[in-house]
């Protein structure tokens, strides 16, 4: 009786975690470039059950089946399909139709710096002219850090990537995809990095200028299921306070007999 208060306890923190995951989803559904993430749920090993010293059975130890302790989290994964594109007609953002990522170089507290990947496309020029993020973090071109001429207001990026400035070409914008993206992992502010393993590969994606990629999240399905996990979670409260209320029971009546 008292596993049953553990095996509804692994329900609660499973459906928990989904409900935190989905939450966050929908706080991202209006983020550039966001890519929603999923999770699965997989059993406990299953323990096996004896039965011992029963004397109808000369006191054997025998096997009488399989007892599964409960639910955990398996895996959380991203669903790195496709977002929708919506117009804005402003020269610096930039969608991905396709497979890749945009480079960015991301400075460090300590001054150093290295490279970061994103879908997120909503970029700006400096002062100076360099192409960049909301957080100052470099778009990469072939020769480095892009960068246009600031006074110019006839800045072309076309679909292979190549920046064009009054007609003439600058630099190309370096994308970068991978064999397989479970080498990446996601680590904050919508950019990720590469782990042990990770194998670069050639992009295929075109770039759209004077559009921005949608998020990829389905707002609807995601309520649908946050509705699910609410109900199941709360069947798992209810076993806890059955569990809880038997045990009172025979401690406090049974008991007394």
């Amino acid at each position: 009786m008292v596993r049953s208060l553990y095996t509804a306890y692994t329900g609660m923190y499973n459906e928990q975690t989904r409900l935190d995951i989905i939450s966050n989803n929908i706080a991202n559904a209006a983020t550039s470039g966001y890519k929603q993430e999923s999770v699965t749920s997989q059993a406990f090993e299953k323990m096996l059950a004896i039965k011992i010293r029963d004397g109808s059975d000369a006191y054997i130890d025998r096997p009488i089946g399989k007892m599964s302790l409960g639910v955990k989290v398996g895996e959380v994964f991203t669903d790195y399909g496709q977002g929708s594109l919506r117009e804005t007609s402003g020269t610096y953002d930039l969608a991905l139709t396709g497979e890749g990522f945009f480079q960015l170089r991301v400075l460090a507290k300590d001054g150093s710096s290295s490279i970061k990947y994103t879908r997120d496309g909503n970029f700006t020029m400096t002062n100076e002219g360099f192409i960049v993020d909301y957080r100052g973090n470099h778009l990469q071109g072939q020769s480095g850090d892009l960068q246009v001429d600031p006074t110019s207001t006839n800045v072309v990026v076309d679909k292979q990537g190549y920046v064009r400035v009054d007609g003439n070409i600058v630099d190309r914008i370096a994308l970068v995809d991978f064999e397989d993206y479970d080498y990446l992992k996601k680590s904050g502010d919508n950019e990720y990095t590469t782990v042990n393993g990770a194998t670069p590969k050639v992009a295929t994606a075109g770039i759209e200028q004077g559009y921005l990629e949608q998020s990829n999240v389905n707002v609807v399905s995601e309520m649908v299921d946050m509705i699910t996990i609410t109900r199941a979670y709360e069947a798992n409260q209810r076993v806890i306070r059955s569990v809880d209320t038997m045990l009172e029971n025979a401690a406090n009546q049974i008991g007394r007999v």
